[in-house]
């Protein structure tokens, strides 16, 4: 099965992407695929913030660690949406998902 995610890119410019929910990847992998500009620095494992994002539905997401906040605390642009790209694997929970790609770090 395939997932759609709605993305907002950093220049306002909407697009609807998807990804095979079977490959173990996560969203930052996703974005990265579809050639969106987030850097995944520490390679996906919560301590960089530079696959920041903001998440702009309901869905159903995995909670947030705790190493994922404290990222998030430090990050001057977090607001209460704010989630770590490469914290939410790809799987059919998050099937349109509307994400907006936060401002470089």
């Amino acid at each position: 099965m395939d997932v759609k995610i709605h993305v907002t890119d950093r220049e306002g410019n909407k697009q609807t992407i998807s990804g095979p929910t079977d490959m173990s990847l996560n969203l930052m992998e996703l974005l990265k695929v579809h050639e969106y500009e987030v850097e995944g620095t520490c390679g996906g494992m919560a301590l960089c913030a530079s696959c920041h994002i903001y998440i702009n539905s309901k869905n159903n997401l995995p909670k947030i660690s705790d190493s994922e906040q404290a990222m998030l605390d430090d990050n001057w642009d977090s607001k209460a949406n704010s989630r770590l790209s490469c914290q939410i694997p790809i799987n059919e929970s998050i099937d349109l998902l509307t994400i907006e790609i936060a401002p470089e770090i």
